[in-house]
C-alpha cells in the first residue's frame, strides 16, 4: 500500500510508540509485507528466522523486535510486537469504511456497464466500460475492474487475505490493505472468490477466463489469456504466466511460478514451480507422459505379483 503523502520516520515511530535508528526525517512511502516490498516501504519482522531476509530486502524501514545494527541507507523501528505495530499502521492508513448503499456513491462505473439487481459495489471501486456484473456479486472496496469484464452471480471480489499469525492465545489477523485488479476482457464464473493482496495487488490479466467455484489467494498474479477450470484452488503469492490452462480441481501451493503455456490436468496438485510449455498431471504434479507411464506400471503390479507366487 502506497502512502500519499509519505510520512517521516519520527511520525511513524510516534504512531506505534517505538524507538528508532535513522534520520528522523527519513521518508516512508509505503506499507508492505515481506513478499511485496520495494524501496521506500516499511515492513516488519518478529522471528529470528526471517531477520536477515527483512533486513536485506528492498524495504528501507523495518519494524523489528531485536536491537541490531541498521543496514546502510535504511531505518529501524524497535518494538516488542512488530506484528501488532504493523497492523495498527494498516488500520490507521486503510481503515474499514462501512457501506451505506448497495452501490457506493464513491464508486466509478463506466459507460455501458450493467449492474444487475442485488450486486454490491463497495467504496472507491472502479469499473470500466461495457461490463456485466451479475446479481449477488460482491465487489469489495478499492477493487479495479477494466473494460468488457463479465462477473457471474455469487462471486466475491476483494475479500481479505487468508493470513493469520498463530499465538498461544489464538490466531491474529494480518489486516489486508491491498487490492484486486481485473484487466480487460476477463470473465469470472459463478461463485468464485478472488482475495485482495495483503498489501499489494492480486491481478487477473486481460483475456483470462475462469469457470465456477475457483479460489485465488492474496497477491497472486495470473497472466493473459489463461483458462482456469472449476474448483481450482490457487494459494497466495503465486505467479501464473500467460496462456496457462488449469483444468478442474487443480490445487496450487503458495509461492509457486507456473511457466507460460503450461497445462495442468484435472485433479493435480502442484507443490513446486513448473516450466512452461509442458503438460503436467498427478499429486505432486509431474510431466504428464511420465505420470501416465507410472500409472501403467502400477496397473501391472497385481499381474507381476501373481506370476511371482
Amino acid at each position: 500500500m502506497q502512502l500519499n503523502p509519505a510520512f517521516t520516520l519520527k511520525q511513524i515511530a510516534g504512531f506505534i510508540q517505538a524507538e528508532f535508528i535513522g534520520d528522523q526525517d527519513f521518508l516512508i512511502s509505503g506499507l508492505n509485507e515481506i513478499h511485496m516490498v520495494q524501496r521506500g516501504d516499511l515492513t516488519f519482522v518478529d522471528h529470528p528466522k526471517y531477520y536477515n531476509k527483512a533486513l536485506n530486502s528492498n524495504a528501507t524501514t523495518i519494524i523489528i523486535n531485536k536491537k541490531v545494527d541498521c543496514p546502510e541507507g535504511k531505518a529501524l523501528l524497535f518494538h516488542d510486537d512488530p506484528f501488532a505495530a504493523y497492523v495498527s499502521l494498516v488500520k490507521r492508513f486503510s481503515p474499514f469504511e462501512p457501506a451505506h448503499s448497495m452501490i457506493s456513491t464513491l464508486a466509478a462505473i463506466g459507460e455501458g456497464t450493467v449492474i444487475q439487481p442485488g450486486a454490491f459495489i463497495g467504496n472507491h471501486v472502479t469499473i470500466g466500460t461495457n461490463c456485466i456484473i451479475h446479481a449477488n456479486v460482491s465487489i469489495y472496496d478499492h477493487t479495479v475492474i477494466g473494460n468488457n469484464v463479465i462477473i457471474h452471480s455469487g462471486s466475491v471480489i476483494g475479500g481479505d487475505a487468508y493470513y493469520f499469525q498463530r499465538k498461544p492465545e489464538g490466531y491474529r489477523k494480518l489486516e489486508s490493505c491491498g487490492r484486486v485488479v481485473i484487466e480487460d476482457n476477463v470473465e469470472i464464473g459463478a461463485c468464485c472468490c478472488i482475495d485482495r493482496g495483503v498489501s499489494g495487488d492480486t491481478v487477473i490479466s486481460s483475456g483470462t477466463k475462469t469457470d465456477n467455484h475457483i479460489q485465488v489467494g492474496h497477491d497472486t498474479f495470473i497472466g493473459r489469456n489463461c483458462l482456469i477450470g472449476s474448483h481450482a484452488a490457487i494459494a497466495g503469492v503465486t505467479r501464473i504466466e500467460d496462456d496457462v490452462i488449469l483444468w478442474g480441481r487443480v490445487a496450487i501451493n503458495k509461492d509457486i511460478v507456473i511457466g507460460k503455456g503450461a497445462v495442468i490436468l484435472a485433479l493435480s496438485g502442484v507443490d513446486k514451480s513448473l516450466e512452461g510449455g509442458k503438460a503436467y498431471y498427478g499429486v505432486p504434479a509431474i510431466e504428464a507422459r511420465k505420470a501416465w507411464k507410472e500409472l501403467a506400471c502400477l496397473r501391472k503390479l497385481p499381474e507381476i505379483i501373481e506370476k511371482l507366487k
